[in-house]
């Protein structure tokens, strides 16, 4: 760990956003507590945040971010979203570890999922859409869901970032990178 989680008690601001980023009853996750080091980043941390209902299934929004996660080797918030999001939204053992070591030709995978697993891959390797890709894309999604798609990919990309950089120590309650 390179960077400490803030421990209580935090002052009225943060312990404002704390509250709001968890389910009632849950302690803070280190994350937050991390990112807390700064408030205002913190809050728009909270206010960036894209877990509400969007223009995509719960299912699709959990492949992506599960996806970039796993491309970025961020087995915390991996960890955290299998537990927490991905079993509850039809994420099964062999979907969640085709997140992590599978294509997006893995059987498991309907064909949108599949351009959902080939836009996160294609972002994350070049940080664009090939035209094919794109067309194919186009005909599947409409353009409020490309948008979440690509938001949802860049935004776990962030989340990524903080908690590889800071090497925050997983969570207990998560779920840890299945093995090959």
């Amino acid at each position: 760990m390179r960077l400490a989680p803030l421990d209580p008690p935090w002052d009225a601001a943060v312990a404002e956003d704390l509250q709001k980023l968890m389910p009632p009853g849950m302690e803070p996750l280190a994350l937050f507590r991390t990112v807390a080091h700064n408030p205002r980043v913190l809050r728009r941390f909270r206010r960036s945040g894209l877990l509400d209902p969007g223009s995509i299934t719960v299912a699709e929004r959990e492949i992506m971010i599960h996806r970039t996660c796993a491309r970025c080797g961020s087995e915390y918030e991996w960890g955290v979203h299998a537990t927490v999001f991905g079993r509850a939204n039809g994420l099964d053992d062999a979907r969640l570890a085709a997140t992590v070591h599978g294509t997006p030709d893995d059987p498991v995978w309907t064909p949108r999922e599949a351009l959902i697993v080939r836009l996160a891959d294609a972002l994350h390797d070049t940080a664009a859409v090939s035209e094919p890709l794109w067309g194919r894309l186009r005909a599947e999604f409409s353009p409020a869901q490309l948008v979440e798609l690509v938001a949802l990919a860049g935004y776990y990309h962030l989340v990524s970032y903080v908690t590889n950089a800071f090497a925050i120590p997983l969570e207990p309650l998560g779920e840890r990178f299945p093995p090959p």
